[in-house]
């Protein structure tokens, strides 16, 4: 599943939009907060081509099944 959408709230918040329309806001220190300062957060991007978040210019990313269960997601085998 693929990351659609984000939108940057503020320090490390992000708002996530999955492929499939599931939508969450997070707090993504715990996952980026020792690779990504908070004055680098702006650099966040999707990767067109894999779906995941990146952060200085690819250095940093995240996968979007990783994001989707760290956003309290559960992902469903069949569908997968």
């Amino acid at each position: 599943m693929k990351l659609r959408h984000i939108e940057h709230r503020e320090a490390y918040r992000f708002a996530l939009t999955f492929e499939n329309g599931d939508r969450r806001e997070v707090d993504l220190q715990d996952l980026i907060g020792q690779h990504v300062a908070v004055g680098e957060v702006q650099t966040a991007r999707i990767d067109p081509e894999w779906g995941c978040l990146e952060f200085l210019h690819g250095r940093v990313d995240i996968e979007p099944k990783t994001l989707y269960q760290y956003a309290g997601f559960v992902e469903d085998k069949q569908a997968a």
